[in-house]
């Protein structure tokens, strides 16, 4: 079965080379897991960025040794606008997202790809098994009102650039916000069941999730969709009966 998985892994990796593929890499004072992170996500794409949050540890030496183009910030930005940074300066086609402790498998990188590949999917969200704070899930139930996902703030994605770069990302998180703004704009939406990592973190509260909510309360009313859309392995049934 694992032999399986891998031979469908190398044929998905031959077929992305017809489309440039790269990843960004948000970190902040990540020096001690950042190498590592990098040293296996390149295995899996054309290009690594890592967008440097002005951090005041060695994240960006780190990256850069390991194989990594880093992009530093002169002041701290936060996610957003760091991740913005990156699609603009990203070379490749197709942008695969994905956070620089380590939380997230490269290895599932492959999945993530293949509906985008396969043009099935604009975004292809990575599904979490379970999402840990209340806000974010009580942020997660808003969003479905107009978009029926199960993990809006999965900071694991995969997206084709042309839509990464017409998103205006205006909120204090990801959370909601990505997925609406994508739906607005008529994308296509992939979500793929991922695994995660145990990492050692101190987690604070997320008040930034307040504010959160209003952010995503104007996208529902003011959001609209034109394309129908497309769930993980929903469409491979599809495709299996016909």
């Amino acid at each position: 079965m694992k032999k399986e998985k891998k031979d469908q892994r190398k044929e998905l990796l031959a077929q992305s080379n017809l489309r440039k593929i790269s990843a960004v890499i948000p970190a902040f004072n990540e020096e001690k897991r950042i190498g590592a992170v990098i040293n296996k996500v390149k295995n899996y794409v054309d290009e690594t960025l890592v967008i440097n949050d002005c951090s005041s540890d060695n994240t960006a030496a780190v990256a850069e040794k390991a194989g990594a183009k880093v992009i530093s910030n002169k002041i701290n930005l936060g996610y957003i606008e760091s991740i913005k940074k990156g699609f603009k300066h990203a070379q490749g086609d197709i942008i695969v997202t994905l956070d620089a402790d380590g939380e997230h498998r490269p290895d599932e990188i492959p999945i993530l790809l293949e509906p985008l590949l396969d043009n099935t999917a604009d975004l292809v969200l990575g599904k979490r098994k379970k999402i840990q704070r209340i806000s974010e899930r009580f942020l997660n139930w808003l969003t479905k009102f107009k978009v029926k996902v199960q993990d809006s703030g999965t900071g694991f994605k995969a997206i084709n650039k042309d839509l990464a770069l017409k998103l205006v990302l205006k909120g204090k998180c990801i959370c909601g916000i990505f997925v609406l703004e994508a739906h607005s704009l008529g994308a296509q939406i992939a979500e793929i069941p991922i695994n995660i990592n145990p990492v050692e973190k101190k987690r604070k509260i997320a008040w930034h999730h307040i504010l959160q909510f209003f952010f995503i309360i104007y996208l529902l009313i003011n959001s609209s969709c034109k394309k129908s859309f497309y769930y993980g392995n929903q469409n491979k049934q599809k495709k299996q009966n016909k």
